[in-house]
């Protein structure tokens, strides 16, 4: 039976409504306001592009002003993950630490407020929240991003942040489907492989993304992830049973599937962004995300193109890419129609939470320091998808709580006697990140323990390793409130 090709300005305007492309700047570029008048329905943005939250909303209102239903999208996890405030860190605890407190409710307000934010930004949709269980310790992608390591525990927030989120009016993208969780490898840089029994990934790793299509999530992200339980040759990005099969007729889910990052590793270096943009669509996916690397009109139309010749060519069906757009549209309308629910939150909603997430641990002798501190900084190599350029730690807080506090950061190749030499008689705070995941980070641990028994310890990432030092702390994250109440515990404050 041959299908009808129907006129190209239509078959373009729908490769173009499918994209969720990136640009770099604070206001949006010409080309990209031309895409949108010519069908592009999407834009995600990224820390590059967001400098305070008036300048945002001054963007946003610059996008619809040529659409009034274009989908903003933005990947504002809270925690160790954030674009609001890439410069000066989250106002929000993130994932790990509301899982460590386990109050639905408290989950469910965060997400409200975070959503309220957003909504008066001009932002519609979220790339949030991860519904990963992290099931592995040696994750280095997911970590504190996840709510935990128990199935029923990540099940229940994951409902609840869908559900707070939504009621501002910003659709939720629950991801990374069906479960990054259970790796060791970071899909920016290769393809991870979960080798774990169909039965096992039905019962851990889809459980949260149940929850999250029974709480309503209007969207859900697809990670680059090889299951060969569920399908032997391609990541779950690309793949019909894994996208149709399995997220839309096993699960049920009828709203948008979007992709991770098309220019991460585990795709760009192995199909290309191009012929791996058509195999996504092909395999379910509405939404293609890129943009976090390539961020230019080049890439778009590179895109539109491949989506349009692989029409013609009769490797994408035409009705595919229609649905696939039509969905775009959809969540447009329902943003552009839905109503804001006020929560009567609290504006330090995400400062109480982290407060209540610390977990503190006095071994022997301690007292609260009252005169200036050292702290020395042990970092571990940035996580791409937080980034560097996000500031992290107790130090800021710490010097304004006891002035003429001073700071350190260590690496790897670093000795532990120059924490020694620099911090003199001042106490020491050590703050760490996954301790567990490096043996270098672990060591120097050990050698300022051995020489400084009444160190501090803050552990801002999963606390894993046991409590340590004359005071540990754990923060269950990295995020700006998590540093100011882990330095209102080791002041006393």
């Amino acid at each position: 039976m041959t299908t009808l090709i129907r006129g190209t300005d239509t078959l373009t305007r729908d490769a173009l409504a499918v994209l969720q492309p990136g640009f770099v700047g604070t206001s949006a570029p010409e080309w990209l306001l031309r895409r949108i008048g010519e069908g592009l329905c999407s834009v995600g943005l990224f820390g590059r592009n967001i400098a305070s939250p008036e300048q945002l909303a001054t963007l946003t209102a610059q996008l619809r002003a040529e659409r009034d239903d274009v989908l903003v999208a933005i990947d504002e996890e809270g925690g160790d993950v954030t674009r609001l405030e890439v410069r000066s860190g989250s106002s929000f605890p993130g994932n790990h630490a509301l899982g460590a407190v386990d109050d639905v409710t408290l989950t469910r307000d965060v997400a409200a407020e975070l959503g309220r934010r957003l909504a008066a930004a001009g932002v519609n949709l979220n790339w949030a929240p991860s519904a990963d269980v992290n099931s592995n310790p040696d994750n280095p992608v997911i970590g504190v991003r996840s709510f935990g390591a128990d199935r029923d525990l990540v099940s229940r927030h994951t409902a609840a942040y869908v559900t707070g989120l939504q009621s501002s009016g910003v659709a939720a993208c629950t991801k990374h489907f069906p479960g990054h969780g259970d790796t060791a490898v970071d899909s920016h840089h290769a393809v991870p492989r979960i080798d774990a029994s169909l039965e096992v990934l039905r019962e851990r790793e889809l459980a949260p993304f149940r929850a999250a299509v029974a709480a309503g999530t209007k969207a859900v992200m697809s990670a680059h992830i090889l299951l060969p339980a569920l399908d032997r040759d391609r990541p779950a990005t690309l793949s019909r049973r894994i996208l149709t099969g399995l997220l839309r007729e096993e699960l049920g889910f009828d709203g948008l599937i979007v992709t991770d990052g098309m220019e991460m590793q585990a795709i760009s270096a192995t199909y290309g962004i191009e012929r791996g943009s058509v195999l996504a669509v092909a395999a379910g996916a509405d939404a293609i995300c890129v943009g976090g690397g390539l961020a230019d009109e080049d890439t778009v139309l590179r895109l539109r193109d491949a989506l349009v010749d692989a029409v013609r060519a009769g490797e994408l069906p035409e009705e595919r890419l229609a649905d696939a757009a039509a969905r775009v549209r959809a969540l447009g309308e329902w943003t552009a129609a839905a109503v804001r629910v006020e929560s009567g939150v609290g504006r330090d909603i995400g400062q109480v939470a982290a407060r209540r997430a610390l977990a503190v641990t006095v071994n022997g002798e301690h007292t609260p320091l009252t005169s200036p501190a050292y702290v020395a900084a042990f970092t571990p190599m940035a996580n791409i998808a937080v980034g560097d350029e996000t500031p992290w730690g107790v130090a800021a807080e710490l010097a304004r709580l006891l002035p003429g506090t001073a700071t350190g950061s260590y690496g790897a190749d670093d000795d532990p006697a120059e924490v020694l030499a620099a911090a003199g008689e001042r106490r020491i705070v050590a703050v760490v990140r996954d301790a567990h995941r490096h043996a270098w980070m672990a060591g120097a641990l050990d050698a300022l323990l051995t020489a400084r028994p009444d160190t501090v310890v803050v552990e801002m990432g999963v606390p894993q390793s046991a409590p340590r030092g004359a005071l540990h702390i754990a923060t269950y994250g990295a995020a700006r409130v998590c540093g100011v109440a882990a330095a209102e515990a080791i002041t006393g404050a």
